[in-house]
């Protein structure tokens, strides 16, 4: 379990990912999502998770730019969207992500969601990246176990990560123990449900007994659970707060009840229906 804003955990190919990160769904290209890297990394962030289907990555690149930290003290994520998907056009989204961020590397490129007929041609073609070195590891989002096990089923690379939505309210309990047993590293994205569990009674009283907000209690239990979480925030004071979840723990009993909060609830599109 990291300790701190920096610490970072060892995936399965030895490469070290932060275990905490500043996620931009929905930061405008621009001003805003420009500010918020500059924010988060100025603050001690060094986990930036972004998006061809953001359309922000060319604001990422420059809000990495203009921070204080050296892009290799950073771990920048972007993800291949569906229709890119197949092995030529994987290669050729690849090069456009990288040229909107303006980045020699990427420290990790994600399958965003699991295009079943593309699934295998994406990968062999994300291998060949790793392969020549221009991405330090590659891992998959939104994948089940089924989708994770007809991957294993030509894959000469294991997935390094699989990056899901996982909250209170939607623990992928099954995924979680996949994941775990074969060392693929969870990341949560909506690890806050959108702020809909912040007025849960269970997590505002633990909230008041630290002294903390409901977002930094759900973000300690994702910690806690040796989960990557990446909330996204373009407030710098949000930002800030987000990251101040080092200073206390939350007690085995306060990690069940949470835990027995699980509604199996979603905010996105559950991975077999997506199209």
């Amino acid at each position: 379990m990291i300790q701190s804003l920096q610490d970072r955990i060892k995936l399965n190919n030895g490469v070290d990912m932060p275990g905490f990160g500043l996620g931009v769904y929905k930061a405008e290209d621009g001003k805003e999502v420009v500010e918020a890297v500059r924010t988060a990394v100025d603050n001690g962030y060094r986990l930036i998770d972004t998006a061809s289907f953001y359309e922000n990555e060319r604001g990422v690149g420059e809000g990495i730019r203009e921070s204080s930290v050296s892009r290799d003290d950073l771990f920048i994520t972007t993800k291949v969207w569906n229709d890119e998907q197949g092995y030529d056009e994987t290669l050729r989204a690849f090069e456009r992500s990288l040229e909107r961020l303006k980045l020699d590397y990427l420290d990790l490129y994600l399958i965003h969601w699991p295009v079943k007929e593309r699934l295998q041609d994406t990968w062999k073609a994300m291998e060949r990246l790793y392969e020549e070195g221009i991405i330090k590891a590659i891992g998959v989002s939104n994948f089940h176990v089924h989708h994770l096990q007809k991957l294993f089923t030509k894959a000469n690379v294991k997935p390094t990560v699989n990056q899901i939505e996982f909250h209170p309210h939607l623990t992928q309990n099954d995924v979680k123990a996949f994941c775990e047993k074969e060392a693929i590293q969870m990341e949560a994205w909506s690890p806050m449900k959108k702020g809909r569990l912040f007025d849960d009674p269970t997590i505002v009283e633990i909230a008041e007994r630290h002294g903390k907000s409901p977002a930094q209690i759900i973000l300690r239990w994702d910690v806690q659970h040796k989960v990557i979480t990446i909330p996204k925030s373009v407030t710098p004071s949000r930002i800030r707060d987000n990251a101040d979840i080092f200073d206390f723990s939350l007690s085995q009993d306060e990690m069940e009840q949470i835990d027995r909060l699980n509604k199996n609830e979603r905010t996105g599109m559950n991975p077999n229906e997506f199209d």
